[in-house]
């Protein structure tokens, strides 16, 4: 079977091109004109909200947000982040929250490959790092994803070297409760985009390639977290199967 494609635009990607961007590829790979891409990018200074987003979450600066059909809630993109938006086919039957599982664990290892420990915190996704002072643990990883026809849009968003103050105006994700932080931070050390990149390529490819042949990489995780799902990352269209609709 083809590798999976590698998009990887120069410079940063203007978000509403990226959006269009995912349209175009998505409607290839429906169509089996593309097997499975991956785009990773770096967007500038950008809110974006997910299906869920309160207007308790929007920014108090005034800022502008651009909506958009992932699941979640708000949150920012920006030069420093690494994005990356795999455009697969899920495999049948479609089991979306293992998936959620699978980019989870690409964000604990690349997070490793640099040095960091990042882990899951039950009931809410993404990746998270504990400081070391015992503080609450911050999230360094999101996760927001769309299916439709059986193939997913959107996808992952690390934190590697950017400013953290964009997320002071919005409650990130919709968690009050909880901060962000960036792998630099974590590593006591810069850690850029380019240092992560290959690593996450390397890590969607196995992702992808375990999700078919039934050797999921975080397969683990899903077995050993507590089955608390909500709508909270993930949304499907309309005439999705109601047994589809129970995502993490």
């Amino acid at each position: 079977m083809p590798e999976l494609e590698i998009v990887r635009p120069a410079g940063l990607l203007d978000y509403a091109e990226g959006l269009a961007l995912q349209r175009d590829l998505h409607a290839d790979v429906i169509a089996g004109r593309s097997p499975r891409v991956l785009v990773l990018c770096e967007h500038p200074s950008v809110y974006t909200a997910g299906r869920r987003t309160e207007p308790s979450d929007l920014p108090t600066n005034g800022a502008p947000v651009v909506e958009v059909d992932r699941g979640g809630r708000i949150t920012w993109h920006g030069p420093g982040q690494l994005v990356a938006y795999p455009i697969v086919r899920l495999a049948v039957p479609i089991d979306v929250v293992a998936w959620v599982r699978d980019l989870e664990q690409v964000i604990v290892d690349a997070a490793a490959s640099v040095g960091v420990h990042a882990e899951r915190v039950d009931g809410r996704s993404g990746a998270w790092v504990s400081g070391a002072d015992g503080t609450p643990p911050a999230k360094v990883g999101a996760i927001g994803l769309h299916v439709a026809e059986g193939v997913t849009t959107h996808g992952i968003a690390i934190n590697c070297d950017n400013a953290l103050d964009a997320y002071a105006a919005i409650v990130p994700c919709g968690i009050a409760d909880a901060g962000v932080t960036t792998l630099s931070a974590a590593a006591g050390r810069p850690v850029t985009v380019a240092d992560l990149a290959d690593v996450v390529v390397d890590r969607i490819r196995a992702a992808e390639h375990g999700m078919r042949t039934g050797h999921r990489i975080g397969s683990a995780a899903q077995s050993t977290t507590t089955a608390r799902v909500t709508t909270a990352d993930t949304t499907f269209p309309s005439t999705a199967p109601a047994r589809q609709e129970t995502l993490v």
